[in-house]
């Protein structure tokens, strides 16, 4: 007599169960990978959930300043408690998400001049932060225990296959992209545009889900 063991879902086919289920629920706003402009707050609403830690772009070379102004225009009662992970708090937006209840928990690894609101916020109890860190102990640890389950990215340009181009503005895209992809994640890049053909691909369109062409080029 042969007996046979049911195994038990692992982390990995739970993490793609739930990537694939998010996907799904965009279905009706996407074109294969591509999210109409003026659709990317409603369908971040349906790929974010309550609690999801969230990495977003942004240092001293390039902002996903699109994908963070639209984050920040959610609805709270269906998006809060975002744990965000920031390079850098750059941008008035990242710490609006904090004040209006989208987000509550933050490591990142430098503020600037985001540095004295940053710092009321933490005073107020509005803001819980997990660590400060350095550049390559954040993107290490996105491999790890900080795995992102949605992060925005930006680059120059992107293919009909989703490839991006980065343009001299490399910088931390390729990690986050990778990070989030290698723990089934989701990545949603913004770009300038939308074009047949790049000059060079920087991250491979198997890394990323979603392409939202930005109302305007990154800052």
């Amino acid at each position: 007599m042969t007996t046979s063991t049911i195994q038990a879902p692992t982390l990995w086919d739970t993490d793609r169960r739930n990537k694939a289920e998010r996907i799904d629920a965009v279905s009706s706003l996407v074109t294969g990978k591509f999210i109409p402009t003026e659709k990317i707050t409603e369908a971040l609403e349906l790929l974010i959930q309550p609690g999801d830690r969230v990495a977003l772009e942004g240092n001293n070379q390039k902002q996903a300043d699109f994908l963070s102004r639209s984050l920040a225009r959610v609805n709270p009662e269906r998006i809060h408690d975002l744990h965000m992970l920031f390079p850098s708090i750059s941008r008035p937006e990242h710490l609006d998400l904090f004040e209006d209840g989208i987000a509550s928990k933050v490591d990142f690894a430098f503020s600037g001049q985001q540095s004295a609101r940053t710092a009321q916020l933490v005073e107020d109890g509005t803001m819980q932060v997990g660590a400060i860190h350095t550049y390559l102990e954040l993107y290490s640890r996105m491999f790890l225990d900080l795995a992102p389950r949605v992060s925005l990215v930006a680059a120059v340009s992107a293919d009909k296959d989703g490839n991006l181009f980065t343009g001299p503005n490399t910088e931390d895209t390729p990690t986050i992209s990778e990070a989030t992809a290698y723990r089934s994640g989701i990545v949603i890049a913004q770009v300038n545009e939308i074009v047949d053909s790049l000059p060079r691909v920087d991250i491979p369109g198997s890394w990323v889900d979603f392409v939202v062409e930005a109302d305007k080029p990154f800052e």
